[in-house]
């Protein structure tokens, strides 16, 4: 059975081909070839891949980084869709679950409304559920820099809270477009946000995310 983060490993490989090698992202300074890379790397070089969350291999992170985004554009895309080696804790279901589901919905919407023509994606409930048992677990690790308080809230009521303080603003909207949001999307995510007019300003300037 086809796990969520095999479906949305294709989906973005799909994407990525569509867009071109050149094709903008909403990852900023980053080409489609630029994004393909990173995810390649982030699976196939464990060694360099530190560099995403500790600053001292950043430099090394670039450099490998660039070396990927020189090989051929279609060859990218092919380890893309592959996915990582055997050896690889990411070749694990469990852990490609766990660890790409998000990552990989989060950067093909980079892809998909970065394009002026851009039109919304209708998710499947189980798949929403899915973002927002994810979303529920990341929430407070996504809003950490919030200014303000930051509550995210599904159109059934659900909720989850990404940063205790006040005043507080509540964020509604569907789990994909409210994960799109935390992840530093703001500008793009379709939410409702509810709160004093200055609080909600400081929210959709503020670096969420990872």
């Amino acid at each position: 059975m086809s796990t969520h983060a095999k479906r949305e490993r294709l989906l973005l490989a799909d994407l990525l081909e569509s867009a071109g090698p050149e094709g903008p992202t909403l990852c900023e300074g980053w080409t489609a070839r630029d994004l393909a890379a990173h995810v390649v790397v982030r699976e196939r070089r464990a060694d360099a891949a530190g560099g995403l969350l500790l600053k001292p291999l950043a430099s090394r992170l670039e450099r490998v980084q660039r070396e990927f985004a020189a090989k051929p554009f279609d060859e990218l895309l092919r380890l893309v869709r592959t996915g990582p080696p055997k050896l690889s804790p990411f070749s694990l279901k469990q852990i490609d679950e766990a660890s790409n589901t998000v990552e990989f919905f989060v950067h093909s919407e980079d892809v998909r409304r970065a394009q002026p023509d851009w039109t919304p994606r209708e998710l499947d409930p189980v798949f929403s559920d899915a973002l927002w048992s994810r979303l529920e677990k990341m929430a407070r690790l996504l809003g950490r820099k919030s200014p303000v308080g930051l509550v995210l809230r599904r159109p059934d009521g659900r909720t989850a809270v990404a940063h205790r303080g006040t005043p507080v603003v509540t964020a509604t909207g569907e789990p994909g477009e409210l994960l799109l949001f935390t992840f530093g999307r703001q500008t793009v995510a379709d939410v409702r946000l509810d709160g004093d007019k200055d609080a909600v300003a400081k929210v959709l300037e503020a670096g969420l995310g990872l």
